[in-house]
């Protein structure tokens, strides 16, 4: 009996354990940053590909197109190596980037400039999985 206990309570930590990690997706990526200045946007620096709006302070990513596939969509969760906290993928990059993300950084161009450009690992739970 309580072998049997003991088998059914390893396979339930066993299942319980095995959901929260078999759809998390890592991959490198090259990191640049991007702010809502007039001079690295359109007419409408506030507004984001998918028409979210971006406000100052927000943990926000850009992606590039091919990462879409992957599950980084519109709302999807991203956590970047070397930077606490969670940030959302709330725009896409023109298509010619490739396995890229851009970091939103407000108004703070002196931020962006100081970031750069950095290769990073992204980890995400795609939302098609």
């Amino acid at each position: 009996m309580k072998t049997a206990r003991f088998f059914l309570f390893a396979s339930v930590t066993l299942m319980l354990s095995a959901c929260g990690t078999e759809n998390k997706n890592e991959l490198k990526v090259t990191a640049t940053a991007y702010t809502s200045t007039h001079s690295q946007t359109d007419k409408t620096p506030f507004l984001a590909a998918w028409n979210n709006e971006l406000e100052p302070g927000m943990k926000a990513i850009a992606v590039s197109r091919d990462l879409l596939q992957h599950g980084l969509t519109n709302g999807s969760k991203v956590t970047i190596s070397g930077l606490p906290g969670e940030y959302i993928v709330l725009d896409k990059m023109h298509k010619r980037w490739e396995k890229k993300i851009d970091i939103y950084m407000g108004l703070d161009h002196q931020a962006a400039k100081e970031w750069g450009k950095q290769e990073v690992t992204i980890s995400w739970i795609a939302a098609n999985q």
